[in-house]
């Protein structure tokens, strides 16, 4: 099969878009279950980030992180040589049909562990080291529950990493009004109220914006953010 066709897949769910009845849950799999396979291959060109945010965060040796949202687990592959020193790394996602990719990918780490649960109530046994959301967080309907829940399973002085598509006040008009009603078709949403909300809840540690590709629209360029922030109290140690 071409990469046109396999593309093809693809577009056509982005075209019908998420919606219809049932749970979060049920109209994740309808989305994403034709295109799982697909998944990865065709959102590599549009989810920019994601092994800087990675990089970034350099959990330590030992530390327990937890991902929320993690979809197919692609992110493993940004970890490197860290991912077989960290204690646990929690791949959190509410989707069948991704999390069955996600399983091929784990095979061999044992300190890699899967669940189906919600972002804004899964808990792990204990407090972490690291949480991170990867062009996730526009996607969870209840945002501000996602990021209450993050920092509530941190411990004291541990990391909250996001990246994710972006909007703010000072983007010109096309980006603050075409980006938000393109992405919601597909259950994105754009919002200039992520970032405040991620500085409220933590003390800022990194932060910077970019503009990256869309595949098949060559002329435009989509705004994305990565932030960093740490949570209040002194880590143990």
């Amino acid at each position: 099969m071409s990469g046109l066709a396999r593309d093809a897949k693809v577009l056509r769910q982005l075209l019908s878009g998420l919606s219809g009845p049932g749970s979060h849950a049920d109209r994740l799999e309808r989305f994403y279950g034709p295109q799982s396979e697909q998944y990865d291959r065709f959102r590599e060109r549009m989810l920019h980030g994601r092994g800087a945010l990675i990089e970034r965060l350099a959990p330590d040796a030992g530390a327990h992180v937890v991902e929320l949202g993690a979809g197919t687990g692609r992110n493993l592959g940004f970890f490197g040589a860290r991912l077989p020193e960290l204690a646990s790394l929690t791949l959190v996602d509410l989707c069948r049909p991704l999390l069955a990719v996600a399983q091929t990918r784990v095979a061999g780490h044992r300190n890699v562990h899967l669940v189906e649960a919600d972002a804004t109530s899964f808990r792990p046994g204990r407090l972490v080291d690291c949480v991170y959301l990867s062009y996730s967080l526009t996607m969870i309907p209840d945002w501000r529950a996602a990021i209450d829940n993050a920092v509530s399973m941190l411990k004291p002085g541990g990391k909250l990493g996001v990246v994710d598509f972006h909007v703010a006040p000072h983007h010109g008009w096309f980006s603050r009004t075409f980006w938000p009603r393109w992405f919601a078709h597909d259950g994105v949403r754009l919002s200039a109220a992520h970032l405040p909300y991620l500085r409220d809840q933590t003390r800022e540690l990194d932060f910077e914006t970019g503009l990256g590709s869309i595949p098949y629209l060559p002329a435009l360029r989509v705004p994305h953010f990565l932030f960093i922030g740490c949570k209040a109290g002194q880590a143990a140690g």
